[in-house]
């Protein structure tokens, strides 16, 4: 005989009993999304026929052989009158106080997981808090191997005690939902702070993308079922049956045995502590336990961690997303992300987050019905998690109110970028959503830069005209490329007439490389190598590649020039050394690495400089000239003993050492203190060093530990003669 049980928050699946059990995201307090069919499963004795009574509905199903059982409620009406839903099989479980309104999924890192008890204004926050029609379900923190049937958790109503452990952006969202809509409102939360996007992302959503062909790997290799975790698998187990073969053979024969097989740690996701970057880990915790739980759709905070990674971004938001769709089988429900907050990471990053910002603007363009919400302008470049959070969720709301509920009375756009246009020595930029552009200061609009040529990007006069800006900078006659706010600390002022402000961007045309071997300096010289450097490598492990190689036909010479060129989207940043001829092998001229016999640590004659990088001298057959190129490591202690070098740092006089293979090459003026350029660690295997000009953003002016060469997309050297 059944008997009824009115259920706790602690039912899990697969009890020994087999009752008639659910996830716990079905519970009291919870949320039912309207106006779609809402699933419903849970497990139970194998073939015990189930019932599933609400809102007039019953609908009926049997537990499959492993004992798992799913049905759907058809589209339900929104209601704010607490019901009872019931379950019923061997047992009956009922669940009471449950509601039908709105229900919204929300993830991301700290900035969506940060608690209501720490926005501003937070007492007053605390206070108004009595929503009873408002609940929440939060998810604990947990990364595991494979996905969760469920998660430990409970509906919670808000009320003034119980608000400051929510997360703001997610209550603050949903407090304007239900405000403007008048119905409940639901709001899952799985956050947690610090972390990457690949962990919250499916496996199946790194289907299909190439560039993350290597994370697909990754996850497959760890995933029981794939043909490629079978193969490894395999492979490891004939190794062991191998090995211990050949063990007792040798044992017999009283010969030492070798170690075993080293176990494929890449054939699991580790479970210890730290390891919840891993792909796939923090769906398969925090996640998957909800699916396919009906919800209206998706906000997203998050991106700290992949800060630096540019457009590849909106590779892995492409996967987040096509993922998250594919495993709820609810279609292309919206998902609403924010922009990150202007933040100070550091100045080596300076450019890091306008990348990423660039990537989370591209994503409404590039998966439909995706929306982007701008923050710019009420940010903190000061702390990470800005306490403004009720402004974030109002944005985040308004747009969804718009776009997913149909309310085009409210406005959630700020300017958006729609075309350039070059006026002689100004370029005109028209953007979308622009009645009433102005700026929220009354000064003129900040953050604006305009390329010329050279590629060296400049602070640009703008000025207001209707829907556009137009651009003009001292020193550019023929504009070719503009950008909008791009740097880390850029808070700029233009808005709308709403008062929303525009995000960053980029646009024009692109600089051409080599525009610097066209200078006069380098007339009648000729080409000895070219090379675009990799990021990371070992020369002394594989000789440079170099595009050009006529060191061995390098003739007769007396100058040597070395024209480094780094380009970074637009910007093109180049220096030209030209000097004496300081061997006359031009075999020695290149890249110096174990097999080359390259090592020079002198002074150079009569070097002439010219550079689009503030701070390079422009010298004419200067004496003040060094080099230093040698593929071992080095330390800081003067080599030359040349005026002003700093014993404690690397700077434009350090002294090789005799072993290693860090790797140096270095071109200075030392009479100015002035590393003119740098390329470092190209022997190690790891990021190279690589900068022009004195390091301005780390420890050491000749960029040694800097790490830096990804920040480049090309990173060309040029060696010639004459």
């Amino acid at each position: 005989m059944g008997y009824v049980l009115v259920a706790g928050a602690a039912l899990v699946a697969g009890a020994v009993s087999a009752d008639v059990s659910l996830p716990n995201v079905f519970n009291h307090n919870m949320v039912l999304q309207r106006g779609q069919p809402v699933p419903v499963w849970g497990w139970a004795a194998p073939g015990e026929p189930v019932t599933v009574s609400f809102a007039g509905q019953s609908k009926k199903t049997v537990a499959d052989k492993v004992g798992a059982w799913r049905l759907a409620l058809e589209a339900l009406q929104a209601s704010a009158d607490p019901a009872a839903f019931t379950v019923s099989g061997a047992n009956t479980v009922t669940f009471t106080n449950v509601v039908v309104g709105e229900v919204w999924f929300c993830s991301g890192q700290s900035n969506m997981e940060w608690r209501m008890a720490n926005v501003d204004n937070a007492e007053q926050e605390r206070a108004a808090a009595t929503y009873p029609l408002i609940r929440h379900f939060k998810a604990p923190k947990a990364f595991k191997p494979a996905p969760e049937k469920n998660i430990q958790a409970a509906w919670e109503v808000t009320t003034p005690d119980g608000i400051g452990d929510e997360s703001a952006v997610a209550y603050l969202f949903g407090r304007r939902l239900h405000q403007v809509l008048k119905v409940p409102v639901g709001l899952i939360n799985s956050s947690w702070g610090g972390t990457r996007i690949e962990p919250w992302t499916p496996a199946c959503g790194f289907d299909g993308l190439p560039e993350l062909a290597a994370i697909k790997t990754r996850v497959d290799t760890a995933t029981p079922g794939t043909p490629l975790h079978a193969q490894v698998l395999n492979e490891y187990v004939a190794a062991v049956q191998a090995w211990v073969a050949d063990a007792k053979a040798k044992s017999a024969a009283g010969q030492a045995i070798s170690a075993a097989p080293e176990f494929p740690q890449h054939l699991v996701f580790p479970n210890a502590q730290g390891k919840h970057q891993e792909p796939t880990v923090l769906y398969n915790g925090m996640v998957a336990g909800l699916v396919p739980y009906a919800i209206k759709g998706a906000i997203w905070y998050q991106g700290c961690s992949n800060n630096g990674e540019g457009m590849l971004y909106l590779e892995k938001t492409k996967a987040l997303v096509n993922g998250w769709r594919k495993v709820w089988g609810q279609g292309d429900f919206p998902y609403y992300l924010v922009q990150l907050a202007p933040y100070n990471y550091g100045p080596a990053r300076a450019t890091h987050l306008p990348g990423i910002w660039e990537a989370q603007a591209a994503v409404p363009a590039a998966i439909p019905n995706t929306g982007y919400t701008v923050i710019n302008d009420i940010g903190n470049t000061k702390d990470i998690h800005p306490r403004n959070k009720q402004d974030v969720g109002l944005r985040m709301a308004n747009q969804a109110l718009n776009r997913t509920y149909g309310m085009k009375e409210i406005r959630w756009e700020g300017p958006v970028y729609k075309s350039f246009a070059v006026e002689g020595a100004k370029l005109r930029v028209t953007f979308d959503h622009a009645e009433g552009l102005k700026t929220r200061d009354g000064r003129p609009p900040t953050w604006f830069e305009l390329c010329g040529q050279d590629g060296l990007f400049r602070k640009a006069d703008a000025l207001i005209d209707g829907n556009s800006v137009v651009l003009s900078a001292p020193g550019i006659s023929a504009p070719m490329a503009m950008r909008f706010a791009w740097d880390q600390l850029a808070e700029p002022n233009l808005v709308n007439g709403l008062g929303l402000p525009a995000g960053a961007f980029r646009c024009g045309n692109k600089p051409k490389l080599d525009g610097a071997l066209a200078l006069p300096e380098l007339q009648g010289f000729r080409k000895v190598y070219e090379i675009d450097l990799p990021t990371g490598g070992n020369f002394n492990a594989a000789p440079p590649k170099y595009a050009l190689d006529a060191g061995s036909a390098g003739g007769a010479f007396a100058r040597v020039a070395y024209v480094l060129q780094l380009q970074q989207a637009e910007s093109i940043r180049y220096v030209c050394t030209v000097m004496d001829a300081f061997t006359k092998d031009a075999k020695k001229l290149g890249i110096p690495h174990a097999r080359s016999g390259i090592f020079h640590q002198a002074k150079v004659a009569n070097l002439t400089v010219r550079s689009n990088v503030e701070g390079i001298p422009a010298l004419d057959n200067s004496d003040g000239g060094n080099i230093e190129f040698w593929g071992a490591n080095y330390g800081n202690p003067n080599g030359l003993n040349l005026p002003g070098a700093n014993g404690a740092k690397y700077d434009f006089d350090d002294k090789p050492a005799e072993d290693g293979g860090y790797g140096c090459m270095q071109v200075h003026c030392w009479k100015s203190k002035v590393t003119l350029f740098a390329y470092n660690n190209f022997n190690g295997g790891g990021p190279c060093d690589i900068g022009i000009g004195n390091n301005a953003a780390g420890e050491h002016p000749d960029y040694t530990f800097m790490g830096n060469g990804g920040q480049y997309e090309v990173r060309r050297l040029t060696v010639l003669v004459k």
